[in-house]
């Protein structure tokens, strides 16, 4: 999927805006009095959300037109249904309902089928897997994981192998009525959890937020490694400034993401 395109759907992604927090709070006053034109720029205002969402589905076969076409139907969704009076930012709360939206389309437009049998054998594995590692802090192997759900480990292996296509991690596993519980969501990610995905959302608009001189040093330190002594010798400033400089920033992102 060329996630490279400028237009997408005839949207410039190179030219969408980008609203500040008060801009936000306006904007969404206006919508909450049936404001329309209010709720189109708060729309474009949040394109960028579907665009970090459809980023995460680069592997799939899907043309990227209909998941940002998907990704806006969630995006809108969670317009509709978010509540202000609550303590959460917007981009937290919908940024899973954009990715639901996706995994919904997927699931639903993939022609592969697994039997319920193996699934069932599958998700078990899976289940076990995760309450194994729980207990023994260290990851278990198949005829443990076998010994336990009182089959072969050929039969595990089998089941697991037959759900590795993209297409079964869609496959729901339990639903209360509501959003179903797919495959997907139960496998363990620390790296790109969608947890630390919304944190790193919310981290890159605190640093956006920042002065440049600011910005450049909590880049320079936290990404790129470098001591505060190197930091002062790039940017021409004594060490005590970049200390002082840093310490400021962290309270301002801080404040920002608390």
């Amino acid at each position: 999927m060329p996630v490279y395109k400028v237009e997408i759907c005839g949207v410039n992604t190179s030219k969408l805006p980008l609203l500040s927090n008060e801009e936000k709070e306006e904007l969404f006053r206006r919508i909450l009095k049936g404001d329309r034109e209010a709720r189109e720029q708060y729309i474009k205002g949040n394109l960028r959300l579907v665009l970090s969402v459809i980023q995460r589905f680069s592997g799939s076969r899907e043309n990227v037109d209909d998941l940002f076409q998907i990704g806006c139907i969630g995006l809108i969704k969670a317009i509709d249904n978010f509540d202000i009076t609550q303590n959460v930012r917007f981009s937290t709360y919908a940024v899973p309902m954009i990715l639901g939206e996706v995994k919904r389309y997927l699931r639903d437009n993939n022609s592969i089928r697994v039997s319920r049998s193996l699934r069932d054998t599958a998700y078990k594995a899976i289940y076990t897997r995760e309450n194994l590692l729980k207990k023994q802090s260290k990851e278990p192997t198949l005829c443990e994981i076998a010994k336990e759900l009182g089959v072969s480990k050929e039969e595990i292996a089998y089941a697991l192998d037959a759900i590795q296509s993209p297409v079964s991690l869609y496959e729901p596993v339990y639903t209360d009525g509501g959003d179903p519980l797919y495959v997907m969501d139960q496998l363990s990610d620390k790296k790109n959890s969608e947890e630390h995905w919304v944190e790193d959302l919310s981290l890159g608009e605190a640093m956006q937020r920042l002065p440049d001189r600011e910005r450049r040093i909590i880049d320079m330190r936290f990404f790129e490694g470098k001591t505060q002594t190197e930091v002062a010798e790039e940017i021409h400033i004594s060490q005590a400034q970049v200390s002082r400089l840093e310490k400021s920033a962290l309270k301002s992102m801080k404040h920002y993401l608390s």
